[in-house]
């Protein structure tokens, strides 16, 4: 995983880099061209401390709108389907490779993940988590550096080094396909039965 220098930092260890620190040094970013479309850089929000750390593809255009990922309808879905892994959206952290909307929420070019995923990096090293839920084909190819299809990749957890990485249905997908919805929701079901038989330290304490 590359490092970006974050000002005040030589070694940028795990969890070492606060989250506000990387969102200063994102300011606002003229790095690629969809600065002069956007409303909102949505930097990503939930737990610093997550053990879950969800990844979509892109803000549309509610997100764009408010500032915060997954809000709008796919949101709603992420919210319902999250007690299905025992988890609340408190409990976790949801940012995007992108941090600004493509015009028409058409798919990132190269050239735009390129510019703005040093930024998902850093959020990735700052919170640690111990799990990475990619939601849709553009997350998923990001993180398992792949071209394979989510459907052949979901349903299994894959693993990338300290990261457990869940491939699976971006919510606003599966709103349009009932029979991905039903495999989103079994995946999400797998999630807590993982997060359930791999307690965390202080978990496994009690």
């Amino acid at each position: 995983m590359g490092v970006m220098h974050i000002p005040g930092h030589s070694h940028q260890a795990p969890r070492e880099v606060a989250l506000e620190e990387i969102e200063a040094v994102l300011g606002d970013c003229h790095l690629c061209q969809l600065y002069q479309s956007r409303h909102n850089i949505v930097f990503g929000v939930g737990n610093p401390r997550a053990r879950v750390m969800f990844i979509g593809e892109a803000p549309g255009r509610n997100e764009d709108l408010q500032g915060e990922p997954f809000v709008g309808a796919a949101g709603e879905d992420l919210n319902g389907i999250l007690p299905l892994a025992g988890l609340k959206r408190e409990d976790v952290y949801i940012a995007n490779v992108l941090k600004c909307r493509p015009p028409g929420n058409r798919n990132p070019r190269p050239e735009e993940v390129l510019a703005c995923s040093p930024f998902l990096r850093e959020q990735i090293r700052s919170i640690w988590p111990d799990i990475i839920v990619t939601l849709g084909n553009p997350a998923t190819h990001f993180v398992l550096k792949t071209e394979i299809g989510i459907t052949k990749l979901r349903g299994r957890f894959h693993q990338m080094g300290h990261f457990v990485v869940m491939p699976t249905f971006h919510p606003a997908a599966a709103l349009r396909n009932p029979a991905w919805q039903e495999l989103l929701e079994e995946d999400f079901k797998m999630l807590g039965d993982y997060l359930g038989r791999h307690p965390a330290p202080e978990d496994a304490s009690e």
